[in-house]
């Protein structure tokens, strides 16, 4: 069958081990010194490892693979003990993959084991007020905001219109709960820091996501998870957030090369910065 699953570039690959321990499901294993993946069965497709490689080594991609076994996962998985156990759930969770959690929660139901997820003594408790676990940088968050408040001068604190964590294309998944019908803004990385009123004027009301279409490297992988936020997660619209630097138009590339791709169309714009943070242009575009 056809599916989601990671990809290991062997030049790229350093022997570090990052990625090992970035994984609990045990698909990776260290073998002639390189990161190797040793079991389409144990491979989510979800990559969590990604996030561990410093050097931009792996990547996700779809092709004929035996079905993940949430299962056979998790029988690996328990041996190694409850706070592995503890970081694969939050995994599971993190990403939205209620089937692949509730198959996990059976498991260790018939298998007698309490759930690491719940705190000590409580009994029943829910599997979202669990504490943090795995990378702290790519765990999946959503922060409250408060009711718009009135305008403020230069000399008060702005409010972050920011609502959710991760934001960088590699560590995002399009299954995540906040890109479900949002209007999502797709950001260079450079747009923030010329843009003042950034959160203001580009990111209130949007989920966020941000890349660099001249250093970031794996960008096949940035198309298929946009096209999957249009086809997936169902987003109402996508706005392209360049510099006015000739490199940048690669993210509105990438951004349209999903669009296409996808059998739902949405509407996309695109908005080109200035240097000194100025819109220059605003405009939608077709893919």
């Amino acid at each position: 069958m056809k599916r989601k699953t990671i990809s290991i570039d062997q030049d790229k690959c350093t022997g570090c081990g990052e990625c090992v321990t970035g994984c609990p499901e045990g698909a990776i294993q260290m073998i002639d010194g390189k990161a190797r993946l040793v079991g389409d069965l144990l491979c989510d497709g979800l990559g969590a490892c990604i996030g561990h490689c410093p050097v931009n080594a792996i990547t996700i991609e779809e092709r004929d693979a035996e079905p993940y076994s949430e299962r056979k996962v998790m029988e690996n998985i328990i041996q190694q003990g409850p706070n592995v156990l503890r970081a694969h759930l939050a995994h599971l969770r993190d990403h939205g993959q209620s089937e692949y959690l509730a198959e996990a929660m059976d498991v260790m139901r018939e298998k007698g084991i309490e759930n690491p997820m719940h705190p000590p003594g409580a009994a029943g408790g829910h599997a979202h007020h669990a504490p943090a676990s795995g990378c702290p940088g790519s765990r999946s968050m959503n922060f409250a905001r408060p009711a718009a408040a009135a305008p403020q001068d230069e000399s008060g604190a702005r409010p972050s219109q920011l609502t959710h964590w991760p934001v960088q294309l590699h560590l995002m998944s399009p299954a995540a709960p906040q890109y479900r019908g949002a209007d999502v803004l797709l950001s260079a990385d450079c747009v923030a820091f010329a843009a003042g009123d950034f959160h203001r004027d580009f990111l209130k009301g949007r989920a966020l996501a941000i890349a660099c279409p001249k250093l970031d490297e794996g960008q096949d992988a940035y198309v298929e998870k946009l096209r999957a936020l249009i086809d997936e997660a169902n987003i109402n619209t996508l706005t392209v957030a360049i510099m006015q630097v000739p490199c940048c138009s690669g993210l509105l590339r990438i951004a349209q090369q999903a669009a296409k791709q996808a059998s739902r169309k949405v509407p996309v714009k695109c908005i080109v910065v200035g240097l000194q943070g100025q819109v220059l242009k605003e405009e939608w575009v077709t893919a």
